[in-house]
């Protein structure tokens, strides 16, 4: 059964409080380098898998596209993300990623902001995507980096004082189910390698533009000095396809 953790109330209010979830996409570190992957939006059909509080679709239509469809497994974040960023040309639809059905070509631009770890079968996604991208459309997603997902404690070795050391890596290539600890609750992911990922796009016919492994950026690592760590390993990998 897919994991909607979302929807328990006490996970949601934590999450709630989270920066980028009251300051949107301005307190995402990874923004900066996931809006320059995007082609132009303007006059696009955007489909957003996993939107949340729907910040980026608030985005897409300020960026002129044409339509954005929001997709999430959670009725609360839907409700929030009615509240915060509806509007013309905004649809939101409750909806497991796995499950999309939508007609052929019935978007041009498809995005996901980490929301695949979360998601048991990553290879049927990339050939729904494919499928419902018109020729010459792109897909970007951003998801949490292997590096971070392999073990499940997800954190850092640290010293007898509580200093961190550094970012252990292990298990790396067995891929599959991880129960973490995130907003003080046990979620499920789901690790795959770096050539898992690229090669599930390659499988359903895309060709990959672009990958990044964006550390914070200046200004956002002046506004949020906590966040000075995550120069030292990777946390987010944001990939860019096109359809041929």
């Amino acid at each position: 059964m897919k994991e909607n953790k979302y929807d328990d109330p006490g996970f949601f209010a934590n999450y709630s409080r989270m920066l980028r979830s009251v300051e949107g996409l301005s307190a995402a570190g990874e923004w900066e380098a996931f809006s320059k992957l995007l082609p132009s939006l303007q006059n696009k059909r955007v489909l957003d898998l996993g939107c949340g509080f729907g910040w980026h679709c608030r985005y897409v239509m300020e960026q002129h596209a044409a339509s954005v469809t929001g997709v999430d497994i959670s009725e609360k974040m839907l409700e929030k993300a009615q509240e915060l960023n509806s509007g013309p040309g905004i649809v939101y639809r409750q909806q497991a990623i796995e499950d999309i059905t939508f007609e052929d070509s019935a978007f041009d631009v498809v995005i996901s902001s980490l929301a695949l770890h979360y998601v048991e079968h990553y290879d049927v996604v990339c050939r729904k995507v494919f499928n419902c991208l018109a020729a010459g459309g792109s897909f970007v997603f951003s998801t949490e980096h292997p590096v971070f997902t392999a073990r499940a404690a997800q954190d850092w070795y640290y010293d007898a004082a509580g200093n961190r050391l550094h970012w252990p890596v292990d298990h790396y290539q067995e891929e599959g189910r991880r129960v973490t600890r995130f907003l003080d609750n046990d979620v499920v992911k789901y690790h795959r390698t770096v050539a898992t990922l690229l090669n599930g796009l390659l499988a359903a016919g895309f060709r990959i533009t672009q990958v990044e492994e964006p550390p914070p950026s200046p200004s956002v690592l002046e506004k949020y000095p906590e966040m000075k760590d995550e120069l030292r390993r990777p946390i987010f990998l944001l990939i860019a396809a096109v359809k041929p």
